[in-house]
């Protein structure tokens, strides 16, 4: 019962941080110390997110808080004719920027093949494209289930099993949309992704998602990282891979 107890103040102690963090109208905002900042980096944001369910996560929890959306990234507005233009009042994703900020650094290198998203708590391939080639969605799932430490550079401990082909949304995590050829973000979060920064051989081309399309199941979702286009293919396409695997 204690350990209930305990819990459930945590979950109220989040919900009203974090509602705290996007909107500073409640009066619950003034509390101090704020104990949703679950990683102690002075915000909350989706790294305490991603903390507060691996933390709060087993089943005889209280229920999980909602998940608001975060960023898209961008920053700039247009007009019907794709001139730049200023933000104010246009109503625009860049003038409105809706969602969860992005933690700073946004990615942090392991040293071990692998790299942490501190928005989403998961654990990417440092190289986008270790396997050096385009393969069929069901190649593309096998390849990932297969990789463990020891290839593409890792020496995480891993083995065959913890890594997996992600499905569509933890792929569209990755995206910048101020950016394209990538649409990537770099390291810290706030400027386009360039080469080991933090990731290698980001391809500006299509990349499978485990997903598959329910209006037509031989499709599944894909991605293409150069404009952040989310559309399907037909599963004996071949496009590039890029594991990810759980926080830990």
């Amino acid at each position: 019962m204690k350990r209930h107890f305990l819990k459930l103040t945590h979950v109220v102690y989040f919900v009203i941080c974090f509602t705290c963090a996007i909107s500073l109208t409640s009066s619950l905002c003034h509390a101090e110390p704020c104990k949703g900042d679950i990683d102690n980096n002075g915000t909350v944001d989706g790294s305490d997110l991603a903390d507060f369910s691996i933390e709060f996560g087993d089943t005889d929890s209280p229920p999980k808080v909602l998940s608001p959306i975060p960023k898209t990234g961008q920053t700039t507005c247009y007009d019907a004719t794709g001139l730049a233009i200023d933000c104010t009042n246009t109503g625009q994703d860049g003038d409105i920027q809706a969602g969860v900020s992005w933690p700073n650094p946004r990615f942090t290198d392991n040293g071990d093949g692998t790299v942490t998203d501190n928005l989403t708590g998961l654990i990417w391939l440092k190289n986008a494209n270790c396997a050096e080639e385009y393969m069929g969605w069901e190649d593309a799932l096998s390849y990932c289930n297969n990789l463990a430490s020891g290839s593409c550079g890792l020496t995480d401990g891993s083995v065959a099993g913890d890594w997996r082909l992600p499905n569509r949304f933890e792929l569209e995590s990755l995206l910048d949309l101020q950016y394209s050829f990538p649409a990537v973000p770099n390291t810290a979060g706030t400027g386009q992704w360039t080469s080991g920064d933090p990731f290698t051989n980001v391809q500006s081309s299509y990349y499978w998602s485990a997903t598959t399309y329910a209006s037509h199941t031989h499709y599944a979702w894909s991605v293409l990282m150069s404009y952040g286009v989310v559309s399907s293919s037909n599963k004996s396409s071949r496009h590039y891979v890029w594991p990810v695997r759980a926080g830990q």
